[in-house]
């Protein structure tokens, strides 16, 4: 279970707003948000299992973040790892479009996932249980969980009716974003999405950042990219009982393209 919510060359100041949950199992081993040595121009966290990420940013201007899709399917035998994708894209130099047609013809050997892509200027949605595969993305404010985006299991319509207030000024604040990523507040019983889990589970899933010594939220991220070129990434990260273990901030000089700004 992840959730996610971004705004997209919506705001005065940044092209790209956006804040996510990443929830795991505890026992499976990551990295922390971090450039990595042996491929520096990736700023990521890293899945020690499988080797990928589920977000991260490059220095050619590059973002990537996925989730899982919830199908309860059996998984596939020798399927590659869904964090390779995001990895893939951020180390590449093919335009996104090309890449994206790529992607599509090789979607069916992957589990169920979807991504976000942007090269600075433009922003794909990717999904192989998307009709359609792919759709370039306009100006807007999305939310994205373990199903298609936009979904609306009620967790991620808390946070994003939270999410559009925070956005709508003119200032924005990280902590505020990390605050509202904090809320751990469950769905009442009878508003709980059916998503093939039993209703026990369904109740644990229900906060947008979950505690649960088995599995819950593992990290919390917010990147603001302006239009003035700059990057702030945070990341905060978490035990099993939902303390904070620790933060680091990056700031990346030039990192995304710069967008046309809004008219006044």
């Amino acid at each position: 279970m992840c959730l996610l919510v971004l705004a997209w060359d919506t705001h005065p100041q940044y092209r790209l707003v956006f804040a996510g949950n990443r929830d795991e199992f505890h026992e499976r081993p990551a990295e922390a948000l971090g450039w990595w040595p042996d491929t520096p121009q990736i700023l990521a966290g890293r899945d020690l299992q499988a080797g990928g990420t589920w977000l991260g940013l490059s220095r050619a201007g590059r973002f990537g973040v996925v989730t899982n899709y919830r199908d309860l399917q059996r998984p596939l035998e020798g399927a590659p790892s869904r964090g390779a994708l995001v990895t893939r894209w951020l180390t590449s130099e093919q335009p996104l479009r090309e890449l994206v047609t790529q992607l599509a013809a090789e979607a069916s050997r992957y589990a169920g996932f979807n991504l976000l892509l942007s090269d600075g200027e433009s922003l794909a949605y990717v999904s192989n249980r998307l009709p359609e595969f792919s759709r370039i993305l306009p100006p807007g404010v999305y939310g994205l969980s373990n199903h298609l985006l936009d979904t609306p299991w009620p967790k991620l319509e808390r946070t994003l009716r939270r999410f559009r207030s925070l956005v709508s000024g003119a200032e924005l604040s990280i902590d505020e974003l990390l605050e509202m990523l904090a809320d751990r507040q469950l769905t009442p019983e009878h508003l709980l999405p059916d998503t093939g889990l039993s209703r026990d589970w369904e109740l644990r899933l229900s906060s947008p950042f979950i505690v649960d010594q088995r599995y819950g939220t593992r990290c919390s991220t917010v990147v603001l990219a302006g239009r003035d070129g700059q990057v702030r990434v945070r990341e905060r990260r978490f035990d099993p009982s939902g303390r904070s273990t620790g933060m680091d901030e990056y700031r990346i000089p030039s990192a995304l393209r710069v967008g046309h700004a809004l008219p006044a």
